[in-house]
């Protein structure tokens, strides 16, 4: 080769010491601007591609570095690092759940302070019972054991139609997944609304049908025909006989007076022989002796050693205090008759439904002794003090008991019913009640359900109307949605998670490429 022809030496540039990786790629650089005639810039930073490096790279026509993995803990969505280890909480092994790509600055494309991020997405597989559960291969449920089936990529699932709840994201199952899970749902209709509240209730006996049998005269229970508590008795029925010394020397004071009266009436008195009766007579029966035992001892003319005392109304024997040859004593009551033709029903109201409640409302109840009987009653009473532990306030009902089919302490579901109105009603356990808000999850289609706040309104705890928030017919999930919500809340939160990891290389890429974060090591001497 000629000297004419020879390429005149480029005496190297002084390349400042680096440690490590970042000193050869700076090296490197600065050898392939010296061959470009030194028209290439370098700009010095760290390796790896990201930061001023990354936006060296991609000035120098440079691949950029690969997006690192994302490794997440399944109990604690908050926990996330870049390489595999143990949580820091609980100690479960982290799982990856998304790549984070590397920010791309193209010459003469990039906007100041901004780069373009993109979020790789992989199939992941979780458990239908324990959603925590997510990782990136195939395998079993480390809880329950059950074998994890396939998710939807974060990405995947149609856009939303209205507004989506905070917390929440709209997710896809799969039919198969929805028919592990026992997914069920139901469309949005018309119906009854108001008018009509179930509570539970219970049976118990008429206070104003009891009736206590007391003596008024102390004596000796000489024969007790109501042998039993529970035996039914008739008005008018033999209960017991009693010897009494008064009773017998009150007998003995009528018969006198029932003479005498004979004597005063052949003398021209007998208006004061009627008077000596009536009173003698008005002592029995103070002493509550029953009126044919008076006038069987007028018609025979002798006193009876025991007196013969009746059941004064019918019903149920439900206390006996009494035995043959017992003593009693004045005011005792041996016995004690309740007339269960007619039964109470106590109800337990909410002070928040004491509104629609008022005296002379139809009621039903229902009991599991008889199913597919109702038993129809009414609104007689409300207590107007309400029970400050349960917020609840008492209502009688009334029911008519002929039959005796309905038995005190039976418990029962009733149902009051008032004025109903239409509206939109949706079941009772479709709503997912937060504490803040209630929301529902709408069927979009190709198994796709959206989280949809709703404003609920009064139920009969079967059915509650909808104020806001659905239309009629669209259909909504009834059957797991507990699981579905879980599920709702776990991808927001590993999709928060995936977003805020983005952000991150891309404010780095941002603030390199205008020189604001440069290598602190960059121009310095180094060992």
């Amino acid at each position: 080769m000629s000297d004419a022809t020879k390429i005149p030496e480029t005496p190297a540039p002084v390349v400042p010491r680096r440690r490590g990786r970042g000193a050869l790629v700076l090296a490197a650089a600065v050898l392939v601007g010296a061959a470009l005639g030194g028209g290439a810039v370098v700009l010095a930073g760290r390796a790896g591609g990201d930061g001023a490096d990354g936006a060296a790279a991609a000035a120098a026509g440079q691949k950029p570095a690969e997006a690192k993995p994302l490794y997440q803990c399944p109990m604690h969505p908050s926990i996330t690092q870049d390489h595999p280890g143990d949580c820091p909480i609980c100690g479960m092994k982290l799982v990856k759940v998304a790549a984070a790509a590397a920010p791309a600055v193209a010459a003469g494309a990039a906007t100041a302070g901004t780069a373009a991020t993109a979020t790789a997405t992989k199939p992941q597989w979780t458990c239908p019972m324990h959603p925590s559960i997510v990782q990136d291969h195939p395998g079993d449920c480390p809880i329950c054991g059950m074998k994890l089936v396939k998710m939807e990529p974060l990405s995947a699932g149609a856009p939303a139609s209205g507004p989506t709840p905070e917390g929440l994201s709209t997710v896809t199952i799969e039919p198969a997944r929805q028919q592990l899970i026992g997914l069920r749902t139901t469309k949005v209709s018309e119906g009854d609304v108001g008018g009509a509240w179930r509570t539970a209730g219970r049976v118990a006996i008429d206070e104003t049908r009891v009736h206590h049998v007391n003596v008024k005269v102390g004596g000796f229970i000489e024969h007790d025909h109501a042998t039993f508590i529970g035996k039914m008795v008739q008005k008018g029925q033999p209960l017991f006989a009693m010897y009494s010394p008064d009773l017998v020397a009150a007998q003995q004071e009528l018969l006198v007076a029932l003479r005498t009266r004979g004597e005063l009436a052949g003398a021209g008195a007998a208006q004061d022989g009627d008077s000596l009766v009536a009173a003698a007579r008005r002592k029995l029966e103070l002493w509550d002796v029953p009126a044919q035992e008076i006038a069987r001892v007028e018609r025979t003319g002798e006193a009876t050693k025991n007196l013969m005392f009746y059941s004064p109304a019918t019903g149920v024997v439900t206390k006996r205090d009494v035995v043959p040859g017992m003593r009693v004593e004045a005011g005792s009551m041996p016995y004690e008759i309740v007339d269960l033709s007619r039964v109470w029903v106590l109800a337990d109201v909410y002070e928040t439904e004491l509104q629609h409640v008022s005296v002379g409302l139809r009621a039903t109840l229902t009991l599991r002794a008889y199913p597919g009987k109702k038993f129809q009653g009414r609104v007689a009473f409300i207590d107007p003090i309400l029970d400050p532990k349960t917020r609840t306030a008492k209502v009688r009902l009334e029911f008519p008991n002929a039959s005796g089919e309905l038995k005190p302490e039976m418990f029962g579901e009733v149902l009051i019913e008032g004025p109903r109105r239409r509206g939109l009603v949706v079941p009772a356990d479709a709503a997912i009640d937060s504490g803040t808000m209630q929301v529902v999850f709408v069927a979009m289609g190709g198994g796709t359900f959206q989280p949809r706040e709703v404003k609920l309104g009064e139920g009969d705890g079967r059915h509650v109307e909808v104020l806001e928030g659905l239309h009629a017919g669209e259909e909504i999930v009834t059957g797991a949605n507990f699981l579905v919500d879980s599920e709702s809340r776990l991808r927001a939160s590993l999709a928060a998670m995936a977003g805020g990891a983005a952000k991150a290389p891309a404010k780095a890429a941002g603030t390199g490429a205008t020189g604001g974060t440069a290598d602190p090591h960059a121009g310095r001497g180094g060992k």
